[in-house]
């Protein structure tokens, strides 16, 4: 018999899921101020395991809601104290290496507790018992980021990375198919996650060109960052978001189902959204340096940034076998090849990049359309 598909009807996503995300994202637009302000090795680091807890932790309130709906008051309140730790977590990020690790530690903290007590008392048997199998597991990683909240910075950085590792093995650790997947609301969820995301990459063009006076240099980098985000939007959707959820409708085995969607929306989706926050620091460094030299580390975040976000893009359609383009290994490599233009002036770096995503992109569309 089929494991429990559900607990309720599968449903499009609520705009109190897509308020949750606006609430998430905020936290991802504050992971870019960290990295616009200190380009570093170091701070890539950081990014990289804030950003690794904290995208386990909406992957987690992604399930949540694709097995319980937010229709009722009480479920409704409790999303509302997740979103409130979330933003307290966005808050601390700037600091969270410093003196407002503590709350992020708390933040972190709430959520796991609302998130696990959603799904202990709203969810149905199945993913009510998978749940609470992985509860343990979940409130060690919890209990790890709080910690690591009160520690100093060397061992705060332990502390986290343990969270995570613990994250990243539970699911291993104890057998998911209990949690049901509903494809069409699945694939929407992080669809928008990564639309609002991008969006943000267009603010960052906006924040990079406060006290910059307006000229024609100026406006070229905006458009261009505005057609960067919009090669990056073109590169994940362009019809495959339909294709991703007609490939997820096929797997009928439960455990296959719910292990193929943690594969390629929760491991494949975190250098997406990672190069997201890269190339929005990136794009903010050139309009700060439009016909100047950046720095290395400027045009490695540009550059590095798009090469991350194809390498999880690829990543993502090679699990959900929605199409295999090599090719974009090509682009990859290239724009890291770019890093040197951007030496030398930020604006031909940028320049170059969108040119040859829209070539890439275009080629893909021809060969895609069907003959006749």
């Amino acid at each position: 018999m089929e494991a429990e598909r559900a607990t309720e009807p599968a449903v499009r996503v609520s705009t109190l899921e897509l308020f949750l995300d606006l609430v998430f994202v905020f936290t991802i637009t504050q992971l870019t101020s960290v990295v616009d302000e200190d380009v570093t090795v170091l701070a890539v680091l950081r990014v990289m395991l804030l950003l690794g807890v904290i995208w386990w932790m909406y992957g987690g309130y992604a399930w949540l809601t694709n097995a319980v709906a937010p229709v009722s008051s009480y479920r409704r309140g409790m999303m509302i104290i997740g979103m409130a730790g979330f933003l307290v977590m966005a808050l601390a990020i700037p600091d969270a290496f410093g003196g407002t690790g503590w709350a992020f530690g708390v933040g972190y903290f709430a959520v796991n507790l609302v998130h696990s007590g959603l799904f202990r008392y709203s969810a149905g048997r199945g993913a009510a018992r998978a749940a609470a199998a992985l509860f343990p597991l979940n409130l060690t990683s919890a209990g790890l980021v709080l910690a690591g909240g009160f520690l100093p910075v060397a061992w705060r950085s332990v502390a986290w990375g343990a969270a995570l590792a613990v994250q990243i093995a539970s699911p291993y650790l104890h057998p998911i198919g209990g949690f049901t997947i509903s494809a069409a609301h699945f694939v929407e969820r992080h669809g928008l996650v990564v639309i609002i995301a991008l969006g943000e990459s267009v603010v960052a063009i906006g924040v990079g060109a406060r006290g910059t006076s307006l000229g024609w240099r100026l406006i070229l980098a905006a458009v261009l960052g505005l057609v960067l985000a919009y090669n990056l939007w073109w590169a994940y959707f362009g019809g495959d978001d339909e294709r991703a959820e007609h490939a997820m409708d096929r797997i009928e085995d439960a455990t296959r189902r719910a292990r193929t969607a943690l594969r390629a929306y929760g491991y494949a989706h975190y250098p997406i959204l990672l190069g997201i926050v890269l190339v929005a620091a990136g794009v903010k460094n050139v309009i700060g340096h439009t016909f100047r030299p950046m720095s290395t580390p400027g045009a490695l975040a540009l550059g590095g940034g798009i090469a991350v976000f194809l390498a999880g893009d690829l990543i993502f359609r090679r699990i959900m076998r929605i199409g295999r383009p090599w090719y974009r290994v090509a682009c990859a490599v290239g724009a890291l090849v770019t890093v040197p233009v951007g030496r030398v002036l930020g604006i031909w770096q940028l320049a170059v990049i969108t040119a040859a995503l829209t070539v890439l992109l275009a080629v893909e569309a021809h060969r895609a359309r069907p003959a006749g």
